[in-house]
């Protein structure tokens, strides 16, 4: 392997170049594995906190009608692979009527152990118990702020048929978003059932939850080719959400711009280096053309060169870049609004491979020229 020794001798003559050239590789592939991590992370968190507590595909009855869940229903709806879990659920609207003021509530109806796989309620519970026992509510953190709502209270709901049904607070819950606090409430499925006046079998909707949120249009358009369901409606979040959307796809874009002009400036760097390096290199190889050396075996050392130094730039960068996470992580500490960043192994093993991919690339230009030297020139004029 003379090519590999000629190679490592020159690194090793030019230290210095050869220490700026791995530092202008780590740092490169540093800010990929901490962009990526960061956008990917990003959109792991505001996936969860908008999508990641709420149904992704949901099936209704048209025109309000209930749905009759039948066994085999059930069945075709969790036949589906991607589905994680299948919600039967009794939604109505509702208005609470306090003392001194009134708010709307959208109250979900269903058994708390199911209704937790789903909106992952009894995790989240920030005062007294989950529980849904008949004549029980939950309610959110902001309504139980704003209406002075405590564990224990006794609170009046107006439902659609216009009776109150007085309801014990059970428990106060965060799902993260205000909103959803301020507005959503969860009941037993045989309170909802009563306020509705639906038969045991009966529901507003299903729910199902994905294990990945990305495939809810295919799992969508295979319920809505299926004949039992096409006197229903089958909605899912990604068409209800295409601002969410647009946002991520615009977080992604961005993210992928930046690394892209990373990976070109870091490029330039190492091909104008290697160029330079040839340019001075050229009497020496000169003299190893004239001792028997091909033109393929002396471009080879350039291309040796960029490989170890990609290697040991690029592996560099990936420390770099886990340590930026771990500071970042350690920094972030419990500011509100923060989020963790998660590496990403996959993310991070493809920045390594392009790392070494553009220094090699960046060795064609260095590889040809030397492969071009002639040595009888080389040797008159020196």
């Amino acid at each position: 392997m003379l090519s590999l020794r000629v190679a490592a001798r020159f690194l090793r003559k030019s230290r210095l170049q050869s220490l700026l050239i791995v530092l202008g590789i780590a740092v490169g592939i540093a800010v990929q594995v901490f962009v990526g991590s960061l956008i990917v992370s990003l959109q792991q968190t505001l996936l969860d906190q908008t999508i990641g507590s709420s149904p992704q595909v949901t099936v209704s009855g048209r025109e309000g009608q209930p749905i009759d869940y039948t066994a085999a229903l059930d069945e075709k709806m969790r036949a589906d692979g991607r589905v994680k879990t299948v919600v039967p659920v009794r939604t109505l609207s509702g208005i609470y009527r306090g003392k001194s003021a009134t708010a709307p509530l959208n109250v979900v109806g269903g058994a708390l152990d199911q209704l937790d796989t789903i909106y992952d309620v009894s995790p989240r519970m920030v005062i007294g118990e989950a529980r849904l026992a008949a004549g029980d509510v939950l309610v959110g953190r902001e309504f139980a702020d704003a209406n002075g709502v405590q564990p224990g209270d006794t609170v009046v709901l107006v439902v659609p048929d216009g009776r109150a049904l007085r309801l014990v607070v059970s428990g106060v819950f965060d799902l993260g978003s205000a909103v959803a606090n301020e507005r959503m409430a969860f009941v037993a499925s045989e309170t909802a059932a009563d306020a509705l006046h639906l038969g045991p079998q009966e529901y507003t909707a299903v729910q199902e939850q994905l294990d990945d949120p990305f495939t809810s249009q295919q799992v969508a358009d295979r319920l809505r080719a299926d004949p039992s369901f096409a006197a229903l409606n089958v909605t899912e979040w990604q068409d209800q959400n295409q601002d969410l959307l647009n946002a991520l796809k615009a977080q992604s874009s961005s993210s992928y711009m930046i690394q892209t002009f990373v990976l070109i400036a870091v490029a330039l760097g190492i091909a104008s280096t290697l160029a330079i390096s040839a340019v001075q290199k050229t009497r020496q190889i000169g003299i190893l053309k004239a001792m028997g050396m091909g033109n393929a075996r002396a471009g080879l050392v350039f291309v040796w060169q960029a490989v170890t130094l990609g290697v040991v730039g690029a592996g560099l960068g990936v420390v770099m870049g886990l340590g930026m996470i771990a500071l970042f992580n350690a920094a972030r500490g419990q500011s509100q609004g923060s989020f963790p960043i998660t590496a990403q192994a996959g993310f991070i093993a493809i920045s390594f491979a392009v790392g070494v991919a553009v220094a090699l690339l960046s060795a064609i230009v260095p590889s040809r020229r030397t492969s071009r030297v002639d040595p009888i020139e080389v040797i008159q004029s020196a």
